[in-house]
């Protein structure tokens, strides 16, 4: 049936998995819905994980460290998989920033350093893999730019047509230039990430593309693989706090349906505080969990210089919420002023280059610091989802400015000094 993936693990075993409503827990047969046909949810892949059960992590190290790595988790069939050698992302100890910040200790999942720059391939090379089982000619998405810009790395990878829809003047430069050098049809349409998904979503469902947002139930599939890697880079120890910048939050849901599965294995049997962080002008969740709900009211016209998290109606909020309540974990908002200070930390006391967006995170854990909400005795690890040169224009306004007075002077060694 084509809602079944099988995968491939070590001695031949066969896992399956099936699409089913996360809401009403209904099977969902038609590749291309994005949503319960019975209650408008959510739907999400649910694995057979019984054969994983009789496995251990290390019988996953015959693999290079990657998203590939972790077939028994994956709903796809590694035959068929479109890899551009994702994952595998550096874990880096923080002591500097952590002493900084006055916490014990701090690590930063990188993801800036995927092919294209952000987290997004995780899930990407998962879905176009997808797209690729069943068939689909044309794959498209909506963006704030890093979707889309893995989207159509991906597409051209497979050989399959790609269509993007911006939201105008709403993309950071660095990610509009790389969706078009990959190729793909890039639209830019009037109104906000929001507005741009509505479109995309009709069009999905009119069967003229596969649907490729984090509302596609196999590509977190590809990004709790995050999680995966990193618990195996810390051998299966486990961090106190894992902190996520959120946007559409798909990511946060993610690692907390990857800490589920390792629960079930038993390969862990404790999870970490999921904390998620928003920005200040583009906040819904924090408004919720503050109100003790498990909704959340949209949220017109979002603005921050985050672009990536700049999302007012987040497609998995629910969802997010159900991982910072389910892990005993915190939502938090943080200023434009917060994320830029943060983002200078990161390069100038770790050398670790991230977008606005990805700096988030750290912003975060620093007012949690202070306002005494998280232990300065924990272990953290914090989610940097992007690459700095993502958005070289909010980098260069925040580093040259102080320099730009400056007068020009002479190449020689005595005016240089």
């Amino acid at each position: 049936m084509d809602n079944i993936a099988r995968g491939r693990l070590s001695g031949g075993v066969r896992v399956e998995s099936r699409v089913r409503c996360w809401e009403c827990h209904r099977e969902v047969e038609d590749p291309y819905l994005d949503a319960c046909p019975s209650c408008d949810g959510l739907l999400e892949v649910s694995l057979d994980l019984e054969p994983v059960k009789e496995m251990a992590p290390s019988d996953l190290r015959t693999s290079p460290l990657g998203v590939w790595r972790y077939t028994p988790f994956l709903p796809v069939r590694p035959s068929m998989a479109v890899s551009l050698q994702e994952g595998g992302t550096p874990l880096y100890g923080c002591a500097p920033l952590a002493s900084d910040l006055g916490v014990k200790a701090l690590s930063v999942k990188y993801e800036g350093a995927n092919p294209t720059g952000s987290f997004k391939d995780r899930g990407m090379t998962v879905g176009i893999t997808r797209a690729k089982e069943i068939g689909a000619d044309m794959v498209g998405c909506a963006s704030t730019g890093n979707t889309s810009a893995s989207l159509a790395a991906y597409a051209a990878k497979a050989g399959i047509g790609c269509l993007v829809l911006l939201p105008e003047g709403k993309v950071a430069l660095g990610k509009l230039a790389q969706a078009i050098f990959y190729g793909a049809k890039v639209v830019s349409v009037e109104g906000n990430f929001d507005d741009a998904l509505r479109t995309i979503r009709e069009m999905a469902a009119q069967r003229l593309l596969y649907l490729l947002n984090s509302i596609n139930p196999f590509r977190p599939e590809g990004q709790k693989t995050l999680l995966l890697e990193i618990m195996d880079q810390l051998d299966y120890r486990m961090p106190d706090r894992i902190v996520l910048p959120v946007g559409n939050a798909g990511n946060i849901s993610a690692v907390h349906k990857a800490l589920k599965e390792l629960e079930e294995v038993g390969w862990i049997d404790s999870m970490p505080m999921l904390t998620g962080v928003q920005a200040s002008g583009s906040r819904p969740l924090v408004e919720s969990f503050r109100a003790g709900r498990r909704d959340f009211d949209p949220e017109p016209g979002p603005e921050t210089v985050a672009t990536a998290i700049r999302i007012g109606n987040p497609v998995s909020g629910r969802k997010a919420l159900d991982a910072i309540y389910s892990t005993g974990g915190t939502a938090v908002a943080v200023s434009d002023e917060e994320i830029l200070d943060a983002q200078l930390m990161l390069g100038r006391r770790e050398g670790i280059g991230v977008e606005p967006a990805s700096a988030a995170s750290v912003a975060g854990l620093r007012r949690l610091l202070d306002e005494g909400v998280a232990d300065r005795d924990e272990e953290v690890v914090c989610i940097c989802t992007g690459n700095a040169l993502k958005d070289p224009d909010t980098m260069m306004s925040q580093c040259v400015r102080p320099y730009s007075s400056r007068p020009e002077v002479a190449a020689v060694l005595e005016a240089i000094r």
